[in-house]
């Protein structure tokens, strides 16, 4: 029995590490990582340009919020729905709009295209992980890789507080 001596040339070896070097990134950057989606969504404001919106989560008030956001049945004041935008709300995977004055919608906060938490609301909504935008009029694509629209969710004003449901 001879002993074949197996060789693999300089070229494919360098061709294999580069493949797994480049592949292994990008697959990693679209698969799921098993934790909670509100978590893995990017939020960091200190790169994010200003916006008319805000997202709200338990875990980061804003200035004039000591709490968590409320939950469905208890509402948002009005006043924290910019006009020509909206807020996320994280904690209830909802995004809350004003496209004019008084005039107020609600969309699944959950993009299309992956599942992630869409991150803001500026004129758009807008999700952070591939580029995808939607209106926030009517929740369609406006721009990115969904190809779907937002799921629309009811809505309602009382007073001065836009309750869900």
């Amino acid at each position: 029995m001879t002993a074949e001596k197996s060789t693999i040339s300089r070229r494919r070896a360098l061709s294999g590490a580069a493949t797994a070097g480049l592949g292994l990134p990008l697959l990693g950057a679209c698969g799921d990582d098993g934790g909670a989606s509100s978590a893995a969504a990017p939020t960091s404001s200190a790169t994010a340009p200003p916006s008319s919106g805000a997202t709200r989560t338990s875990e980061q008030p804003t200035e004039s919020e000591t709490t968590a956001a409320p939950p469905a049945g208890d509402g948002i004041p009005t006043s924290e729905v910019p006009v020509g935008g909206g807020i996320v709300l994280a904690d209830e995977q909802v995004v809350i709009t004003q496209p004019s004055d008084g005039e107020f919608k609600a969309f699944s906060a959950i993009c299309t295209h992956q599942g992630c938490v869409v991150a803001r609301v500026s004129s758009e909504i807008e999700c952070d992980c591939h580029a995808s935008r939607f209106s926030i009029t009517d929740g369609s694509v406006t721009g990115g890789p969904a190809l779907s629209p937002l799921g629309s969710v009811d809505v309602s004003v009382s007073g001065n507080q836009v309750r869900l449901g």
